[in-house]
């Protein structure tokens, strides 16, 4: 287990030896999931954040009329979970479903209480976390608000640099709130402007 990706990450961000995390992380369970396998269902009660140690996850919802709307993509080192049903008790909204063969770490709230109390710079660091990925939403509803076609893939390209490749353009364009087509406008425009550069 002291190659978990999990426990680099922890130890880097936090400032303390790897060997002082390993024992609180040996009772979290890591899961194997197969492409297009789901980690959580639309009204099931969502009790873990998952880590990415390998693979790619994506977490949607699907409106009254079928259409799915990507919310997030979560690649490795990555975090996701629905917190409205993880903390509030509610029946979750989303899908999380895994994009590729993936291995996950399923944090629960017993081990964020633990690392906690065992190692209180995980609270601020818990905390930040916490404010960026609100910061991250809020820039996200500006965005599908009012800004271009070409804004939102361009700020998609600053979050996610290593997924393009990985992802089919159809989520893509869900995730910006746009139609396929209006994505592949975007980018042949993109490849244009490039190459007159």
């Amino acid at each position: 287990m002291d190659s978990l990706k999990l426990i680099q990450y922890l130890s880097s961000n936090l400032n303390v030896d790897e060997q002082d995390i390993l024992p609180l992380i040996e009772n979290c369970t890591i899961k194997k999931v197969e492409k297009e396998e789901f980690l959580l269902r639309q009204n099931e009660h969502c009790k873990h954040t998952f880590f990415v140690e390998d693979g790619l996850l994506r977490q949607y919802a699907i409106d009254s009329k079928g259409k799915e709307h990507t919310i997030s993509f979560a690649p490795e080192n990555w975090f996701v979970s629905d917190r409205e049903s993880t903390y509030f008790n509610k029946s979750s909204a989303y899908y999380i479903q895994a994009l590729e063969n993936s291995k996950v770490i399923m944090i629960d709230e017993k081990f964020i209480n633990t690392l906690s109390e065992k190692i209180p710079e995980f609270v601020e660091f818990n905390n930040k976390l916490l404010h960026n990925h609100i910061r991250q939403l809020q820039n996200r509803i500006i965005m599908l608000l009012g800004a271009s076609a070409e804004e939102r893939y361009l700020q998609f390209i600053e979050m996610y640099p290593d997924i393009l490749l990985r992802v089919p353009q159809i989520m893509v364009a869900s995730y910006l709130g746009i139609t396929p087509e209006s994505l592949s406008r975007v980018r042949k425009e993109l490849a244009r402007k490039n190459f007159r550069n």
